[in-house]
């Protein structure tokens, strides 16, 4: 973040540059009533009221056109900010997702919006302005110490109420912040399961659930307003009584004849622009501390996440697959899911893998599909280890049917040629492969159907034959599907078999995770996984008599009948 936020230096200095005469024209109403006073009043002149009256239209005018300027600098650099990080955060989004973290929602994404908003505002514009604040009170020492030393003694004050304001506002502020992402991520929580809070009556429960953080987020959200308000208006006070004391102080000094009789109201002018991009900052602190939390988020994030390095490219897979000693678990976890696993796969082969739940079966499928990291060990395709493959150069030869069914709002065709422009030819294909086109041809629009969002339009079985042609789409060189046949009814089961059956004489590479044995006919290996270590690996006639007989063993070794 600091690297990108440095690649807008360009923006900062021209912005610095239209603020220095920005705040010089902010001067112009003092200077023409001062003006006016002194030269109009004294001499008459209805030409010298002319042409300063038009003078200050002009200050006004070209003080609007700097103001617009100067915020459509900094519009441009949170655009700019916007470019440069937004495919980097969203990959460190995906990223984090794929381990199961909870950085991988979409509070990022409104992080860098709250950042590049943040350039652009009044707050960002007042820290700006705060080194010619300087140069200001530099001016105030000049006309006399005794103002500026008041000056001084006002900007300490304001710099002290600011201190405090952060010290007061922060901790209720980042509860705020905490508690609306947690009751915003519960309430998309209970609308992804309205059907069975409906169906057993617990919509009360849930909304009074809801209600509770709600309040304790409000809560919180009040006492920081409190704070800031309290902290703003004190701050403005500050400015006032600065600038009401800095005329009397002048006034005193005109009086001993230290102080030329125009000096006490510039004094006074001067200390109000002294202390002005203070109470501009603490006025909006809650955007400033909005700001630095999304902005520190996005760096701890972009830190843990960086972008991967370009790799070069490699051959097309043939699927020949070595799993070679695979210790592994839920990234960010110490705890083993899998256990020293082993096993390997010639090109074209198949393998069938069941085991009793939470045996480690969706974390082995996540692996050999590269998704996540192993603790110890390595999945090579072709020799070359998956995790570490480009996906994008991989994706298109690897097919990946998850146990949970994840599907897109758009049409059939565009979720089957995963987003990628459809081949009409091959979506077809994909399609009669896993028995779908008849009901495709019964849809109105056919293939152009829109399914919703995750397929909300389709059935469970529909909604699994779709991912399933969307995995074989193109005729990958190697497949994992997992529990494949969930969701199928008699016929899908038929239709999965064929699929099988035909992408083996085309020579994929399949491993099917399922708890069917109906299965085990289409797959020639099979491989049994207990507590995330392999219990049996073999063929799968020799794996099915070994546990034939080990189960007809059991009743006599224990004496039961």
């Amino acid at each position: 973040m600091s690297e990108a936020i440095a690649s807008l230096y360009p923006s900062f200095t021209n912005t610095f540059f239209f603020s220095l005469i920005v705040n010089v024209l902010v001067l112009a109403p003092s200077a023409y009533m001062m003006e006016v006073y002194d030269r109009v009043v004294n001499s008459r002149s209805h030409t010298t009221l002319l042409m300063l009256t038009i003078l200050v239209i002009g200050s006004y005018l070209l003080l609007e056109a700097l103001e617009w300027v100067r915020r459509q600098v900094m519009h441009g650099a949170g655009l700019g900010l916007d470019a440069k990080l937004r495919d980097q955060v969203i990959g460190a989004m995906f990223t984090a997702r794929l381990q199961s973290l909870s950085s991988g929602g979409t509070q990022a994404l409104r992080d860098l919006k709250t950042v590049c908003d943040f350039l652009a505002s009044t707050a960002m514009l007042a820290i700006i302005d705060m080194p010619l604040a300087l140069l200001v009170l530099v001016l105030i020492f000049m006309m006399s110490p005794m103002l500026g030393w008041f000056a001084v003694a006002g900007a300490l004050m304001q710099f002290m109420i600011g201190v405090i304001n952060e010290r007061r506002i922060r901790e209720p502020l980042l509860a705020a912040n905490r508690g609306s992402r947690n009751t915003q991520a519960y309430a998309d929580s209970v609308l992804r399961n309205a059907e069975v809070i409906e169906s057993m009556g617990m919509l009360d429960h849930i909304h009074n659930r809801w209600m509770r953080r709600q309040q304790d987020f409000l809560v919180q959200q009040a006492k920081a307003s409190d704070h800031a308000g309290t902290n703003a208006a004190l701050s403005k006070l500050v400015q006032s009584l600065l600038g009401s004391l800095l005329l009397g102080v002048g006034c005193w000094l005109t009086l001993k004849g230290e102080l030329q009789g125009s000096g006490m109201i510039v004094s006074s002018i001067l200390g109000g622009r002294v202390l002005s991009p203070l109470v501009q900052i603490i006025g909006n602190w809650r955007q400033v501390e909005g700001a630095f939390e999304a902005f520190t988020r996005l760096d701890l994030m972009l830190k843990q996440y960086p972008v991967p390095e370009k790799r070069m490219a490699l051959p097309p897979p043939t699927g020949s697959l070595v799993v070679d000693n695979l210790i592994a678990g839920a990234p960010g976890s110490k705890s083993q899911i899998l256990k020293g696993i082993s096993f390997r796969l010639a090109p074209g082969g198949t393998l069938a893998i069941v085991g009793p739940s939470a045996s480690g079966k969706t974390t082995l499928a996540r692996l050999l599909v590269g998704i996540w990291p192993a603790i110890q060990g390595k999945v090579r395709l072709d020799g070359n280890d998956i995790y570490q493959w480009d996906k994008e150069e991989l994706g298109q030869y690897i097919g990946y049917l998850p146990q949970n069914v994840e599907l897109f709002d758009g049409t059939i065709a565009e979720n089957i040629a995963r987003f990628g422009e459809p081949d009409e030819a091959k979506v077809e294909a994909a399609c009669r492969m896993v028995g779908l086109e008849r009901f495709i041809e019964q849809l109105p629009q056919g293939y152009d159907t829109r399914i919703g969002d995750d397929g909300s339009f389709l059935s469970g079985g529909e909604r699994q034959r779709v991912a399933l042609a969307r995995s074989v789409y193109g005729m990958p060189k190697f497949i994992v599907l997992d529990e494949p046949n969930a969701s199928l009814d008699e016929a899908g089961d038929a239709a999965l078999l064929r699929a099988l059956q035909l992408l083996k004489t085309l020579g994929t590479t399949i491993i099917v995770i399922t708890h069917r044995l109906n299965i085990l006919g289409a797959t020639e290996h099979m491989l049994v996984l207990v507590d995330g270590q392999v219990q049996r690996f073999g063929t799968s006639e020799e794996v099915l008599a070994a546990l034939q007989s080990s189960q007809d063993a059991r009743p006599a070794s224990n004496g039961k009948p």
